[in-house]
């Protein structure tokens, strides 16, 4: 598998990520396992998980697999805190003491004494993004993390996230929703991530599932959309607005002999400032479907076609 350097860090990363929002829930530690293995093997490294995933059961599940499948240094370790669970639900907390009582707590789950790369899942409006930021700084001066970004946040905020970090420290990384079907990335983050030199992780590039054409025409009983839990994730991608964009790349797909997945995947690891794509299998099938997207280059032609089928609206102030 391709590395790539992560922005202008000097840290390698897998172009694919193996994601693991489901793990320990609706992927089981055998299905797990293998899905690490196959991943490894392949030549990923990037494992991408959340404090807050199964409510910090996944990096229990990773932390086990890493005494019993791969070694510990087999793997680059990404993991986000920021989101704590209330009893009415998920709460964003991204305050200094949050932040790093949450790192500790996945670094025991994980077994390890460090991440490699550490998240804040989401924006806080009510902590002030210096605290925020000095929380990150301090996960790197105690060797917690080796380095550190944001996800989900706007461009305002990533460039001056990075302003904060700066001169010491480097804003690695930025991990956000970027598919065909979810392009508004590129109104604002993209050109911040080109200026900074902050990498990019596409999270969610296959669509939710949608992009894989399996839901064309119907919900298939094993799929997200069936589930009670992950309805609501997928939802939003299955309505009239989607659907020309995944006939277009099933007509792309069928013209290159290739699966929907597959050009979907390329589409994404083709664009600009995009590191790794972060791909979140329930299946080990599910994920080798995914590594046979690492060869395919699309024909500029047809980028094009996709690119204008799925162009983000745009208006004030990015074109006058």
């Amino acid at each position: 598998m391709e590395e790539r350097l992560l922005g202008r860090t000097g840290l390698r990363v897998s172009a694919l990520a193996l994601g693991t929002m489901t793990w320990s829930r609706d992927t089981d530690e055998h299905e797990a396992a293998e899905q690490l293995r196959d991943f490894v093997d392949a030549g990923g490294t990037l494992l991408d998980t959340a404090a807050s995933y199964a409510d910090g059961e996944a990096e229990v599940l990773i932390g086990g697999l890493l005494r019993s499948t791969v070694h510990r240094d087999d793997v680059l370790l990404c993991t986000k805190a920021g989101v704590r669970q209330t009893a009415s639900g998920g709460v964003v907390d991204a305050s200094r003491g949050a932040l790093l009582n949450s790192l500790d707590a996945s670094l025991r789950r994980l077994g390890t004494d460090h991440v490699d790369l550490w998240l804040v899942q989401a924006p806080d409006q009510r902590t002030p993004l210096e605290e925020t930021v000095g929380a990150m700084r301090h996960a790197l001066d105690s060797g917690r993390a080796r380095y550190v970004g944001l996800s989900n946040h706007p461009g305002w905020q990533t460039a001056r996230a990075a302003g904060l970090l700066e001169p010491a420290n480097r804003l690695a990384a930025v991990e956000v929703e970027y598919s065909l079907l979810q392009r508004g990335v590129e109104r604002e983050v993209v050109p911040a991530c080109a200026d900074l030199g902050t990498g990019l992780l596409a999270w969610s590039p296959l669509g939710r599932g949608v992009l894989t054409g399996k839901y064309r025409r119907s919900v298939p009983a094993d799929s997200r959309a069936a589930s009670a839990h992950l309805a609501g994730f997928v939802e939003p991608y299955l309505g009239p607005d989607a659907a020309p964009v995944v006939e277009a790349l099933a007509t792309a797909a069928e013209g290159l002999g290739r699966a929907p997945l597959e050009v979907a995947l390329a589409w994404v690891l083709g664009r600009p400032q995009v590191s790794a794509a972060v791909v979140g299998a329930r299946t080990a099938v599910q994920l080798r479907g995914a590594l046979g997207a690492l060869d395919l280059r699309i024909p500029p032609t047809l980028g094009a076609a996709l690119d204008e089928v799925s162009a983000p609206a745009t208006g004030y102030p990015e074109r006058r």
